[in-house]
């Protein structure tokens, strides 16, 4: 039997049946709903055409998010709520105040791309009308809410200025409790299954559900966010297979704090994941956080995907990795942890046994005497992929390197420590000379690739300009503070707030 794929939209709820599990959100919009305002671009989730918000409950809790509708599948619909351009029309015909900030800042001229910033601009809409003492978003929180929309023609200023417009229109107020209650009714207990065409969607909920279902298709592919996975079908035309989607298992988003570490379910989003960890880090990963992807692509893709995915040049890697963070895995024979970077055996090769499943990242609290520090180089501030991403956590007491690890992403075919970068700094001086070792030494524990990004002889020389910069802010004598060090030290003030 197969489950039919049940959500809102438009003020009542669709149902879904016989249609392919990766069919997209946007594919179902566009062709079959004929709700033709969503626009298809890149198809990969980069330029924020397609940008529609979603309502889900989460723990009880209702949830409204941007995310790229070209990349997420419409069987991941089940149980939440849709939303498109078409719906902020007002009963009496008026625009929405979104829409009427961009009309009176001339913040279209093309078009194309608008309806995508317009959802964009009503998803931090609905989130300032929660954030009452500050109806009016600051310049960095505008440009964190647009970083995942491109615009080739109008140019950003005037639609800046729209974002800046809409709070001072006439509100208008979303119904949450109200949407709130119909997705409460549409709520699953249990596993459902959707099959169409020969392949089949598990939808587990619970933590035993999953590993039941995991355990009988091994072979199955295990998508979250759709953020990666989504770009084998739209631009690799690739055939999936049968699919295990972890985005209904409330227990995979818990985020937890204990005995000096914070568990990150699999399934909490990269937004979610960075939010609970730069409350311990602010300093150090605020940055990281507003530069990883964009907010459609966060609030979608999970910290867990990052990691399993086993990219050598995923940015979290090397600062969990420089951190210790652990992986806790789970499979028929139970549950175990390991070192992260013990987990990656080879270009995307990982040590995961048949029916297992990451569960969690178990990330360090701040510890005494440490200095931690990441860095991401890549050729645009926003939502762009990394030519280096380095990390680097050095205990030193009274001067002298006691342990070190150090993590870089784009280097090798994995992410990577630098082992005997590490080996030559313990037990020495943090001095200029002991630097310029340790710089000549990651040229021994590292040799990088040339691609489109960047050739190997500048990965190298970043990579140990960095290790210079690192120094730089932790010396002892006089150390540098980050806005001398940092081009976008005050573009990243109050970003996410």
């Amino acid at each position: 039997m197969s489950d039919p794929i049940r959500f809102y939209f438009q003020g009542k709820v669709r149902q879904l049946d016989g249609v392919a599990p990766t069919r997209t959100v946007l594919q179902h919009l566009r062709e079959d709903l004929h709700c033709t305002g969503t626009k298809e671009g890149c198809a990969e989730g980069d330029c924020g055409a397609c940008t529609v918000v979603i309502g889900s409950l989460e723990n009880g809790a209702l949830e409204l998010k941007a995310v790229n509708s070209c990349i997420q599948f419409a069987a991941t619909l089940d149980g939440k709520a849709l939303f498109s351009v078409e719906d902020l029309q007002q009963p009496d015909g008026a625009l929405h105040p979104v829409q009427q900030a961009i009309v009176e800042c001339h913040g279209s001229q093309c078009g194309f791309c608008t309806p995508g910033f317009v959802m964009s601009l009503w998803g931090m809409y609905l989130k300032q009308d929660l954030m009452r003492e500050n109806t009016q978003p600051s310049r960095c929180q505008v440009d964190d809410a647009l970083s995942g929309n491109l615009c080739r023609c109008t140019g950003y200023r005037p639609i800046i200025d729209a974002a800046r417009r809409m709070g001072e229109l006439p509100p208008v107020a979303f119904d949450r409790a109200a949407l709130a209650a119909q997705l409460l009714e549409l709520r699953r207990e249990q596993l459902a299954t959707y099959s169409a065409g020969g392949t089949s969607f598990f939808a587990p909920r619970t933590l035993d559900e999953l590993a039941e279902v995991r355990a009988a298709h091994p072979a199955a592919l295990l998508l979250a966010g759709s953020t990666d996975i989504g770009l084998w079908v739209t631009k690799q035309l690739r055939d999936i297979g049968d699919i295990i989607y972890l985005g209904h298992v409330d227990a995979l988003k818990a985020v937890t704090e204990a005995g000096g570490f914070i568990d990150i379910g699999a399934g909490a989003t990269l937004e979610d994941a960075y939010r609970a960890i730069c409350k311990h880090y602010p300093d150090q990963l605020s940055e990281m956080w507003q530069r990883f992807a964009s907010l459609p692509i966060r609030n979608a893709g999970t910290l867990g995907g990052n990691v399993a995915n086993g990219s050598p040049i995923g940015d979290s890697m090397p600062w969990l990795i420089a951190l210790g963070a652990e992986l806790v895995l789970r499979g028929p024979a139970g549950v175990r942890a390991m070192p992260l970077e013990a987990f990656y055996l080879g270009y995307q090769k990982k040590d995961l046994r048949a029916g297992e499943f990451v569960q969690a990242v178990r990330v360090p609290m701040p510890r005494a005497g440490v200095q931690f520090r990441t860095y991401k180089l890549a050729k645009r501030f926003d939502q762009d992929i990394s030519a280096v991403c380095a990390a680097f956590a050095l205990r030193i007491d009274g001067g002298v390197v006691a342990h070190a690890r150090i993590a870089f992403g784009g280097m090798a075919a994995t992410p990577q420590r630098a082992a005997r970068t590490e080996a030559l700094l313990q037990g020495r001086q943090w001095s200029e000379a002991t630097l310029r070792e340790a710089m000549a030494m990651l040229a021994v524990d590292y040799a990088p690739l040339s691609d489109m990004r960047a050739s190997s002889g500048y990965r190298m020389k970043a990579a140990q300009n960095l290790l210079r910069r690192f120094w730089f802010e932790t010396r002892g004598e006089n150390p540098l503070a980050p806005a001398d060090v940092n081009a976008f030290a005050r573009r990243i003030e109050g970003a996410s707030a």
